[in-house]
């Protein structure tokens, strides 16, 4: 807007100029060509400021989250509080995501560039048709897990669910996750007793419900506490460790900006790996804290040390995983899920909407 605004401005002439070129004799031609020729200079002169500045501005970006800002976006924020971006030449906006809040259609609609979104919501939308790439996976480990008192429960292995009442959300992930962990064991669902939490975590604190789904890195930490201030101890079942890899938390663009605009894409990657690095190095732990305390006031900084501790092994998991690489595999193996559940109607070949600008190996 700023390079049309002194278009705009430049290209209107003198009055004076004008007159004079109009009402000019046949014999004053050469002055009148030397006055248009200082009038063309002029319009240079104005034009040339604006080409410099586009040049030299950072590109604006719109970069949509999945959820609200907390410990599960500590390398975006890092990314942007470091400077990360503006060092690739990006000013990128970071948008808090929720319930209401769609990154992808989003990008379908242009009101963003890039975004954040689960596996299965990728699956869907491009079941429906959507023209999304993913371009990097933020989390190796899907943070959904669930939580249990280890004096009532103690589980080696799945078979250690028979008989046990277990928290899902029905229509939701986890609700997937647990029946595909079921079905792994051959357990049947007259087994277990799946029970509909909700955001009151009161009937697992009275052990009505032997295992209730929690965010490993955000939520469990807060219960984990409370429950070992009273003097008990937790355990957590991960679906990772019984091979169920469902993908969590992935950034996801458009079609058609990845074939357009690959360094633009490359930048932004650029910018944004190195800030999830830095923020699990633990040396910047207190850097990364103040980073997300900047939006989450309400944490205490104890708890966003646990987070933090906690992000880092959904991130790194092992030596030889890329942060930010994308595992085909799990990939692969969410959209069988979905399909075997009835997520989806026909296969989609996520693998060929998996842009290996960074690649993982499992």
């Amino acid at each position: 807007m700023a390079q049309s605004g002194c278009m705009h401005k430049a290209m209107r002439y003198p009055k004076y100029l004008t007159a004079s070129i109009r009402n000019l004799k046949m014999r004053e031609r050469a002055r009148a060509l030397t006055g248009h020729w200082y009038a063309i200079l002029l319009l240079a002169s104005a034009i040339t400021p604006c080409l410099h500045w586009n040049a030299s501005a950072d590109e604006k970006i719109t970069y949509r989250l999945k959820w609200l800002i907390n410990m599960s976006t500590v390398g975006d924020v890092m990314a942007e509080s470091q400077g990360f971006f503006k060092d690739q030449g990006l000013e990128v906006t970071l948008k808090p995501g929720g319930p209401e809040r769609d990154a992808i259609r989003e990008l379908e609609m242009g009101y963003a560039h890039f975004g954040v979104a689960s596996a299965d919501q990728v699956i869907q939308a491009v079941a429906k048709g959507a023209p999304v790439v993913v371009i990097a996976q933020l989390f190796q480990i899907n943070p959904l897990q669930w939580i249990y008192f280890k004096d009532r429960l103690s589980i080696n292995s799945l078979n250690d669910l028979k008989n046990r009442t277990i928290g899902v959300t029905f229509g939701k992930n986890d609700e997937i996750i647990m029946r595909t962990l079921l079905a792994r064991a051959g357990i049947s669902e007259n087994q277990v007793r799946l029970y509909s939490v909700r955001m009151d975590y009161t009937p697992f604190y009275k052990k009505q419900v032997d295992l209730w789904p929690v965010y490993i890195n955000t939520q469990a930490v807060e219960i984990a506490r409370k429950i070992q201030d009273a003097g008990e101890s937790v355990g957590f079942l991960a679906p990772s460790d019984h091979g169920v890899h469902f993908v969590a938390n992935s950034v996801v663009t458009s079609e058609r900006l990845a074939a357009e605009k690959p360094e633009l894409v490359r930048r932004f990657l650029n910018a944004l790996i190195k800030g999830w690095r830095v923020a699990v190095e633990p040396a910047n732990a207190e850097s990364a804290i103040s980073s997300v305390r900047r939006y989450d006031r309400d944490t205490p900084h104890e708890l966003l040390v646990a987070q933090l501790k906690a992000t880092r092994h959904l991130v790194e998991t092992q030596a030889g995983i890329t942060v930010g690489g994308i595992d085909r595999p799990a990939w692969e193996q969410t959209e069988q899920i979905m399909l075997t559940n009835g997520l989806i109607k026909e296969p989609v070949n996520i693998a060929k909407r998996l842009h290996g600008f960074i690649e993982s190996e499992r």
